[in-house]
Formats: structure tokens, sequence, C-alpha cells
């Protein structure tokens, strides 16, 4: 599977697991797979739900930072990566 870098982690909220991901280029949907790797980080999953603004979307496009739960720990700075079939 190929995959696309479309963003960065800039913040990583611990008490609640979610990851703010600044997007820089593409198009991120609901439903996409992702794959966070950096330093020490570094897995996939399926986007179930995201926030822009504490509002629920179901895209977020370049430019825009977008709020996700994530399954571990992300780092500011680790490589946000879409999976592409």
């Amino acid at each position: 599977m190929a995959e696309v870098e479309i963003g960065k982690v800039t913040h990583y909220f611990s008490k609640v697991g979610v990851a703010a991901i600044q997007i820089t280029q593409d198009v991120l949907r609901v439903g996409d797979v992702i794959h966070v790797k950096g330093h020490t980080s570094d897995f996939t999953q399926k986007i179930d739900s995201m926030q822009v603004d504490n509002r629920p979307v179901v895209e977020a496009v370049m430019g825009q930072s977008v709020g996700l739960q994530v399954k571990e720990h992300a780092r500011e700075h680790d490589a946000v990566y879409k999976v592409v079939e």
C-alpha cells in the first residue's frame, strides 16, 4: 500500500487521547486510514471521526487543523500519512 504525507501532529492531548493535526496537503476524510510515524511513534488506524473547532466534520482540507482520537500516543512533529490503496 502506498502512503502520501498529509500533515504533521501539532499537539497531543494525553488525557483524552486526541492528536491535533495540521493538514499540509490533500484532503483527509472520515473512513481514511492514516499512518502516524515519528521518532518513537509508529501506528496505523482508521479515522472514525474528526473535529475542526470542536465541531464534527467529515473532511478536512489543506490548511485546516483537525482533532482526531488516536489509539496510541502521538508526539508533536510526527508525520501523518494517508494510506492509499
